[in-house]
């Protein structure tokens, strides 16, 4: 991986190599070295901007021909131009008409757009923070954990990325946690309701005004579902469009969005409500099983609220437009399938277990994903060269390297789950990303741990925070989660974007970003 972000060719290393150049006058009849005395990273921006700017640089000889023809013509050729046209009526009103009606059917039938109007994540009170030390202090007078396992979850957080500020439920602060029904009702109100409030105060809406409304959270589905949860703490109207998503993992939340995007294509005039969390109260593992204990080590409390839009009039005050969702499932594959599985230990006691074969299915299921993503978003020049490279490798030579497009040229963020930091190393090293472009996942792995399906909303709020956002920009959500799935959501930012009023990172993005040691 090169650290600097910027498309490479061959050894080009920083681009600009030690700043000085070398002159030796001597008489040879070898040519000179190119890849020594041409910068290759100069050679492929050339190349990028040629082929993305094709289509202009061909129009615009016939456009310099079209205008100086057009300044030789007198006032004849434009009564003869008059004179041709009237005799030729019918046929002029049959092409207008047709033109007319081919306008109307596109306007009527495209796509409309959606708008994300805000966002909201919810900050936990500081009571909740779980510091290193009580956590395994907490860990070890449960009495449930052998030594090895205690040792094995020291291990895990001290290698996991996670800081000392991340936050467990209520219920895991005492001694013995108190786990029911009602205390993981409880987490999944603060949470829901948390970012809710601040999301209908910052975009000034009315809860009355949602038609639809989105909730996805994965081991915690009781009865009435989280979904009505809301409609009843809000008042929503009677007709609302309520959906509740379980059991679909931490890409949950770009599924979500994708099915708030379809129901705002069919229903004119209303706001979509999308509400992503994970309830930890009555998913902790108290075995010994070091598959199901990495969890315990990972997840810790968070949720967002996202509110869409399909009304033109909300498009000046929204902050990004929806421009693709790309979804990928691997459920059909018993490995996939099983790499994240929710089972009982040899001892009757529950967890989510995740298999080694995790990130090497994780990646599959990318390659699938990007492979689905690529023609919507990159530049004719990156689709060349990875087609140019495939067919080489098809036609002569099976051990040809494939082109890895450079993602860079398609987007200016990236947000990628942040699973944990084995799931962020791979994504940085293979799609060839620089420090700064994972630098949202990384600090929000630290800062609030493994959130599930709303980790990706963490990110953009950090992305927010540090003023990066601005108008035309390009966001790039990628979540991986059980099934299993990698989803992908890309966002196109309408203005220059300030973070919203309470966001998460109010009261400490001037900390970040921080080193870290693993």
């Amino acid at each position: 991986m090169d650290g600097a972000g910027e498309s490479r060719l061959g050894g080009g290393g920083d681009g600009d190599g030690d700043g000085s150049v070398g002159v030796q006058i001597r008489q040879t009849r070898r040519l000179p070295d190119f890849l020594q005395s041409v910068n290759l990273k100069y050679v492929k921006l050339g190349y990028h901007y040629v082929i993305s700017n094709l289509l202009t640089l061909c129009l615009l000889p016939l456009a310099v021909v079209i205008s100086v023809q057009a300044s030789q013509t007198n006032p004849d050729d434009l009564r003869q131009l008059w004179i041709h046209l009237q005799y030729n009526l019918v046929s002029i009103i049959i092409c207008s008409a047709v033109l007319v009606f081919g306008l109307t059917v596109y306007v009527m039938t495209r796509p409309r757009p959606v708008y994300l109007v805000d966002f909201s994540c919810y900050l936990p009170p500081d009571h909740l923070k779980a510091p290193f030390t009580r956590f395994m202090d907490h860990s070890r007078l449960t009495g449930d954990f052998e030594d090895s396992a205690l040792e094995f979850q020291r291990k895990i957080l001290q290698r996991s990325g996670l800081g000392e500020d991340t936050y467990v439920p209520e219920a895991m602060h005492h001694v013995p946690p108190r786990i029911s029904m009602a205390a993981a009702r409880e987490e999944a109100e603060q949470v829901m309701f948390g970012a809710l409030d601040n999301l209908f105060a910052n975009a000034n809406v009315n809860p009355k005004d949602v038609g639809i409304l989105v909730v996805n959270c994965s081991l915690f589905n009781p009865t009435p579902s989280l979904s009505a949860m809301i409609v009843n703490k809000y008042k929503l109207r009677g007709n609302i469009r309520s959906y509740n998503l379980g059991g679909m993992g931490c890409s949950a939340g770009v599924i979500a969005v994708d099915l708030a995007k379809d129901m705002l294509l069919v229903h004119r005039k209303t706001y979509a409500v999308v509400v992503s969390t994970e309830n930890i109260t009555q998913n902790w593992y108290f075995g010994n099983n070091k598959a199901m204990l990495i969890p315990n080590c990972l997840f810790r409390v968070g949720g967002s609220a996202v509110l869409l839009s399909n009304k033109s009039s909300d498009k000046r005050r929204s902050k990004y437009r929806l421009s693709h969702v790309v979804r990928t499932h691997r459920g059909a594959d018993d490995k996939a399938f099983r790499c994240v599985y929710q089972e009982q230990d040899d001892t009757g006691r529950t967890g989510v277990s995740l298999s080694k074969d995790l990130m090497a299915i994780a990646g599959e299921t990318l390659k699938t994903n990007i492979t689905t993503l690529g023609p919507l978003v990159l530049p004719i020049s990156e689709q060349i060269l990875f087609f140019t490279t495939l067919v080489v490798k098809k036609l002569f030579n099976g051990k040809v390297k494939p082109y890895i497009p450079d993602f860079k040229l398609a987007f200016e963020h990236f947000c990628i789950h942040a699973g944990g930091r084995a799931v962020i190393d791979e994504l940085e090293k293979n799609l060839q990303l620089s420090p700064v472009h994972v630098e949202a996942s990384r600090m929000t792995l630290h800062r609030f741990g493994n959130t599930s399906s709303s980790s990706i909303w963490y990110e953009l709020a950090y992305i927010e925070a540090k003023g990066r956002m601005r108008r035309g920009n390009r966001v790039w959500q990628i979540a991986f989660g059980s099934g299993f799935k990698c989803n992908s959501a890309v966002w196109e930012a309408l203005r220059n974007v300030k973070p919203s009023k309470n966001s998460p990172w109010e009261d400490c993005i001037d900390k970040y970003p921080v080193t870290l040691s693993y």
